[in-house]
C-alpha cells in the first residue's frame, strides 16, 4: 500500500519522542530532521519537504507545547495538521454546473489511467444518481475507442464515438447529443502522448475552447513519484487544469507526488484511484490521508465504504439473526461477499488505527474469502443451517465439489463453531443493543 515506507520511518521518530517526559527544541529538530529524510525518501519535493519541517519545528517549540502535559502528541497533532495542509486542508469537491450538461475533461500523459478512469468516474457519478456519457476523443492510440466502448459496457455507460475525426468536432458534438439525449455529465476521454509536446497542448486547448468544461482534470500515476509532480507544473501552466486525479495509489508507490502536488502546482487532487475494479475510485480527503500516514487509520472511509456496500435490510435481518443466535453458513456467505465488495483485506483493514504498520510486510491472501466460499457452496441447505450434520462422508464430498481438502472443511466448520459460541457469549449483550464484533482474522 502507498505510503507504508513513510508511515513506518514517521512512526520510529515519532517513538523516539514519546520516550521523553519533557521535550527541549533540539529533540524537536532531531525528529524534524528524521521525518524531512523519510519525506525525501519518499519522493517529496526538497523545497515541500523543507518548508513542512520548518513550519512543524515553529510551531512546536513554543513554550505552550513545551510545557504541556504530553508535548510529544501535541508535536504529533501538529505534523497531522501540517500534513493535511500540505495536501489540501479540506475535501475539493468535482464542480458541476447549474445548467447540464457539466463537462469533465479528462487529460495526461499515455499510460497514466485516463480512458480507465474515465470509466470508473462514470460508475461513482452514476451511483450519485446522474446520468453520464462517455466521449471517445482518443482518436491516436489504437484501440483506445474499443476500450472505452468495453468499460462502458461493463459499467453499463454509454459511450458517444464518431470513429478518426477531429477530436475538437467529436467534444462539440457530445455535448449536442447529451443535451438532445438528456445526460446531465460528458465526460472527455482525450488523447495522451509520451511526453508534453505542443501538438497535444494545441489540440486540448482548442477542446477546451470549443466546450469550455466545468472540470479539466490530470490523470497522473502516483508511481513516478516527482515525474507526476513534474508533468501536473507542466498541464497547469499550459492548460490551467482544475484538479489532479492520482492513479495507483494501492501500489507500491512512495507517495510524494500525494504530498508534492498540492504545493507545487496550487492545484488540489480531487479523486485517487486504489485499485484495478471499476469502483476503485475514491474522493480525496486530505485530513484523512494524513491521519493513514501517521497510523492513525481511516475509520471515516471504512464506514462510508460499508455504507455503499452493505444492504440496509440486510444488515438488520443480519441483526435480528445474531439477536437470536441464529446466525448459519448462508448468513456467513453473505456477509464475507458485502466485505468482498468493499475491496482487498489489506486495503480495509489498514484503514483501522493502528493497522497500517502491523501490516507493514504482512502478505494476506484474498483468495480465503473465494476458498471459504466455494467450500459452503459445495453444502447442502440443510449442512449450512445444520453444520451438526455433517459426518465425515459429507465432509469428503465437500471438499470434493470445492477442489478444497477435508483438512481445510474441518478448519472452516471449527473456526464457525468458536464464532458461534463467542456470539453465544455475546448474546446478552446483542438483546441490550450492544453489538461486539468477533475477531474473523488471526
Amino acid at each position: 500500500m502507498a505510503f507504508e515506507s513513510l508511515s513506518e520511518k514517521i512512526s520510529l521518530a515519532f517513538k523516539k519522542l514519546r520516550s521523553h517526559g519533557k521535550l527541549t527544541e533540539n529533540d524537536v529538530k532531531d525528529s524534524m530532521r528524521e521525518v524531512r529524510l523519510a519525506l525525501l525518501e519518499a519522493d517529496v519535493n526538497y523545497k515541500v519537504a523543507k518548508e513542512f519541517t520548518n513550519r512543524v519545528v515553529e510551531r512546536a517549540v513554543g513554550a505552550k507545547v513545551m510545557e504541556s502535559l504530553t508535548p510529544a502528541q501535541m508535536v504529533i497533532k501538529i505534523v497531522n495538521e501540517e500534513l493535511t495542509a500540505l495536501m489540501g486542508e479540506e475535501k475539493n469537491k468535482l464542480n458541476f454546473s447549474s445548467k447540464p450538461p457539466t463537462v469533465m475533461m479528462f487529460c495526461g500523459l499515455q499510460g497514466s489511467g485516463k480512458t480507465t478512469h474515465c470509466a470508473k468516474l462514470a460508475l461513482m457519478l452514476k451511483k450519485q444518481g446522474r446520468r453520464p456519457l462517455l466521449v471517445a476523443c482518443d482518436v491516436y492510440r489504437p484501440a483506445a475507442i474499443e476500450q472505452l466502448k468495453i468499460l462502458g459496457s461493463q459499467i453499463d455507460a454509454h459511450v458517444f464515438e464518431m470513429g478518426n475525426i477531429s477530436p475538437v468536432k467529436i467534444a462539440e458534438k457530445s455535448v449536442s447529443y447529451a443535451k438532445d439525449y438528456g445526460y446531465d455529465v460528458v465526460i472527455l476521454d482525450t488523447a495522451g502522448r509520451l511526453h508534453i509536446d505542443e501538438e497535444l497542448m494545441n489540440e486540448l486547448k482548442d477542446i477546451k475552447s470549443s466546450v469550455n468544461p466545468e472540470e479539466i482534470l490530470l490523470v497522473v500515476d502516483a508511481m513516478t513519484g516527482q515525474d507526476a509532480v513534474t508533468v501536473a507544473k507542466s498541464f497547469n501552466e499550459l492548460l490551467e487544469i482544475t484538479g489532479v486525479v492520482l492513479t495507483k495509489l494501492d501500489g507500491d508507490t512512495r507517495g510524494g507526488a500525494a504530498l508534492s502536488i498540492k504545493s507545487v502546482t496550487g492545484k488540489p487532487i480531487k479523486l485517487i484511484g486504489t485499485g484495478e475494479k471499476p469502483e476503485n475510485l475514491e474522493e480525496f480527503h486530505p485530513d484523512r490521508m494524513a491521519s493513514r500516514i501517521l497510523g492513525m487509520g481511516d475509520v471515516l472511509s471504512l464506514i462510508e465504504d460499508a455504507t455503499a456496500n452493505f444492504d440496509k435490510n440486510e444488515a438488520e435481518r443480519m441483526a435480528q439473526k445474531l439477536k437470536k443466535n441464529s446466525f448459519d453458513l448462508d448468513d456467513l456467505k453473505d456477509q464475507m461477499m458485502q466485505i468482498k465488495k468493499m475491496g482487498p483485506l489489506k486495503s480495509i483493514l489498514s484503514k483501522l488505527p493502528g493497522m497500517d504498520r502491523q501490516l507493514q510486510g504482512v502478505d494476506i491472501d484474498d483468495k480465503i474469502m473465494d476458498r471459504t466460499y466455494s467450500i459452503i457452496l459445495s453444502m447442502t441447505p440443510e449442512e449450512r443451517r445444520k453444520p451438526s450434520v455433517i459426518n465425515p462422508s459429507r465432509k469428503r464430498r465437500i471438499a470434493a465439489g470445492s477442489g478444497m481438502k477435508v483438512e481445510d472443511v474441518n478448519r472452516l466448520l471449527k473456526q464457525f463453531e468458536n464464532m458461534q459460541k463467542m456470539m453465544k457469549q455475546f448474546g446478552g449483550k446483542f438483546k441490550k443493543g450492544r453489538f461486539g464484533f468477533p475477531k474473523f482474522f488471526k
